[in-house]
């Protein structure tokens, strides 16, 4: 099997792949602290792009839409320490601390190499080698070291690590317009955008005259045209970046929409 993880605790965890890349789409409950042992990971949001390679560190905010891909590279595979900063955990880290800063961020943050951030996470690697339950104790020691870490070397971290704030209703247009390439299920849109499943549905039907599937679909499309016609892109560059889940039912959802296959308006 390529791809492997593997978990000291629920919050902790070691993933090592070893095929030409895997894609995630993420809007993930937790934060995710990661640590890039090598290998290397792009995250695409809706205006702007990340590449972090062996040694980079980085938070992906929750509730962020992205799509994640990573590569082995050099001859590595892609392996990479991640720890979740759940709510939970985080409210009892800041119960009896009030600090709070009034910088707002969604973007992905990404933290310059620090030998306390670094030590941290690298004085996880030989608790994956246990074969017993890793200390609940221990990991809670882990954790909060990790966030007294962050806080210590960015002084705006308080913003999104002390945010405990769900997602009210939104704008729904200005949403989707913005983030349609993201391959989510309608239940998470929903909850993006303030409203269940139900509310979604009609409030989208209302200001798009069509179902959330064949706008989402005829969007992802006309994208997938620009991107081939305008940035010369290869197909297998485009499906992964404009929601489909593979090659072939992009290919399929193409050439239904325009009547030939992407690599027939390539060559021509």
């Amino acid at each position: 099997m390529d791809y492997k993880v593997n978990y000291i605790t629920p919050e902790i965890k070691l993933s090592c792949y070893e095929g030409k890349l895997f894609k995630t789409e993420a809007a993930f409950e937790d934060h995710l602290l990661v640590w890039l042992i090598s290998g290397e990971t792009k995250i695409i949001q809706a205006d702007e792009r990340f590449v972090f390679g062996a040694g980079r560190t980085f938070l992906i905010p929750r509730n962020q839409l992205a799509t994640i891909i990573n590569y082995p590279k050099d001859g590595m595979s892609h392996k990479a320490v991640a720890m979740h900063l759940s709510a939970k955990r985080l409210r009892e880290f800041y119960a009896d601390n009030s600090i709070k800063s009034k910088i707002k961020t969604e973007k992905i943050i990404s933290f310059e190499k620090h030998p306390l951030l670094e030590s941290c996470l690298a004085s996880l690697i030989p608790y994956f080698e246990m074969q017993n339950n890793f200390p609940e104790n221990i990991a809670s020691l882990k954790i909060n070291e990790a966030i007294n870490i962050l806080r210590t070397i960015d002084v705006n971290i308080d913003s999104v690590l002390n945010n405990f704030d769900e997602p009210g209703k939104i704008d729904l247009v200005a949403f989707m317009e913005k983030n349609f390439m993201f391959n989510m299920s309608l239940e998470k849109f929903g909850y993006l955008t303030g409203r269940s499943l139900t509310t979604f549905k009609r409030d989208f039907y209302k200001a798009f005259n069509s179902t959330p599937q064949r706008w989402l679909t005829k969007k992802r499309l006309e994208l997938a045209y620009y991107e081939l016609v305008e940035k010369n892109k290869k197909p297998v560059e485009v499906y992964y970046e404009t929601g489909f889940e593979n090659l072939s039912h992009f290919s399929f959802a193409f050439k239904k929409q325009f009547g030939y296959s992407p690599t027939h308006l390539i060559k021509s």
